[in-house]
Parts: structure tokens; C-alpha cells; sequence
């Protein structure tokens, strides 16, 4: 059975929609935000702030590619994308819903940015961020999900039925 991968900023509902939708769907759930944190045995932001971007970018490609999941929802990490074999590897076998957000929306969502583990280039801006990785997401997609303004439980009926 297929997997549903869900993409998209910090913040639009990948975690939280995520585990809400494989109820619904009778699916595993994952996090590879979790995995990472497992593997590493530290939260997303210490991993940045103690081993930098490039430790951080490694530790989610290799978290990601290591998945053998069959029948998952699987949330990934806003900075998935940026990773082409790990995207490749999360497509082999699934649709991929992108949670599509405005920039105003990401930022009213996210206010823990200082904690939260989100991966910025050195002297990135979120706005620079999130123009760069809305196109990743647009590539990416089998089918987008505009997610502003709505409550969770419609993301997640949207969710359910382009997971089918």
C-alpha cells in the first residue's frame, strides 16, 4: 500500500495533520523530524546550533533514506527538500501532498523560530527561505493543498481524500 508523504513550510500542519490523517487512513505514521532527533539523541535546534547546517542537512538525508516504510504517512522536515535523493527515495512509493502556505501564515504559526530547529543558511532570511523551498515544494508535489485559513480537521479530510 502506497505511503502519503506530506511536504511543506514550518508550520502548515505536516506533523500535526499528519498523525490525524493515518488515523483516518489506517496508516503508520512517522516523523522524520523525530527520526533525526532519535538518531541524534538532541533536539532539531541543538543539532543546528552544536553541529551546524551541513551536519544537520547530512543527518536528514541519511534519517530519510534509511525509511523503509510501506502504508505511512510520513511528515518530513520543512528542509526535506532541499535533498533530491531523499526526495527520490520518498517517492518511490507514494503521493506526495504539499501543504501549501502563505509567507503570512508560516510566520503566524511558527513562533518558537528560535527554538523550533529551522534549517537557515547562514544570514538566510525566512522570507529567502521560503520563496527558495516554495518552488522545491511545487517540483516535488504529486498534488498541492492550499492549507491557509483552514482548521485542522479540513486539512486533514483534504489530506484524506488526495491520499486515495
Amino acid at each position: 500500500m502506497k505511503n502519503v508523504v506530506l511536504i511543506g513550510m514550518p508550520g502548515s500542519g505536516k506533523s500535526t495533520c499528519g498523525v490525524l490523517a493515518a488515523k483516518a487512513l489506517c496508516k503508520d505514521f512517522v516523523d522524520t523530524d523525530l527520526l533525526i532527533q532519535q538518531s541524534e539523541k538532541m533536539p532539531l535546534q541543538a543539532i543546528l546550533n552544536e553541529k551546524g547546517y551541513d551536519f544537520f542537512a547530512a543527518a536528514e538525508e541519511k534519517a530519510i533514506c534509511s525509511l523503509n516504510a510501506q502504508n505511512t504517512v510520513v511528515a518530513t522536515g520543512g528542509s526535506a527538500v532541499y535533498s533530491p535523493k531523499a526526495m527520490a527515495h520518498l517517492k518511490e512509493n507514494a503521493v506526495v501532498l504539499y501543504l501549501r502556505v502563505s509567507f503570512a501564515t508560516m510566520v503566524k504559526r511558527i513562533s518558537n523560530i528560535g527554538s523550533r530547529g529551522i534549517l537557515l543558511r547562514e544570514g538566510e532570511s525566512l522570507e529567502t527561505m521560503f520563496e527558495e523551498r516554495t518552488a522545491l515544494y511545487e517540483r516535488y508535489a504529486d498534488r498541492i493543498l492550499d492549507c491557509d485559513d483552514k482548521e485542522i480537521e479540513t486539512t486533514v479530510s483534504e489530506i484524506v481524500k488526495n491520499a486515495i
